[in-house]
């Protein structure tokens, strides 16, 4: 997962809980970086046809950008079941986003046969609590 994957997981995140178009400052929020940097990877996500970026009401993945959001959402939630089933790591909400940039897809796809992995992921995670919904409430007491 690259960084635009990271970029395109947050704003289909933010979108599912706002309902609408996702404002830069909740995904500079989201990803702890500066509204600048944002606006600077609208503008890319938008050059490959991922997004719609329309100033002053937010940005919208297109159809291909909402496909390969839940893809690196898919990818994301595997690094996090991994973490805290199999290698019970308490902090494994932590270490999923430090990993889930240099965790390519063959390597998901590896780790995927090992997890118990729930058929209707991703549309199970909980934006809110920002993890696998079958997650919530076990942050810092591993298997």
């Amino acid at each position: 997962m690259n960084t635009a994957d990271q970029y395109l997981k947050a704003i289909y995140l933010v979108q599912k809980m706002e309902n609408g178009p996702a404002s830069t400052g909740a995904l500079a929020d989201r990803l702890e970086v500066s509204p600048a940097s944002v606006n600077e990877m609208i503008g890319k996500l938008q050059e490959r046809g991922l997004a719609d970026h329309e100033k002053y009401k937010g940005v919208t993945l297109t159809d291909e950008g909402i496909e390969q959001a839940r893809e690196a959402l898919q990818t994301y939630c595997i690094i996090e079941r991994f973490l805290h089933n199999v290698l019970e790591v308490e902090e494994f909400p932590s270490e999923a986003k430090a990993l889930e940039s240099v965790i390519d897809e063959t390597v998901a796809e590896r780790l995927d046969t090992i997890i118990d992995r729930e058929p209707q992921c991703p549309d199970c995670f909980d934006a809110e609590a920002d993890m696998c919904a079958e997650l919530v409430g076990s942050e810092g007491e591993a298997d």
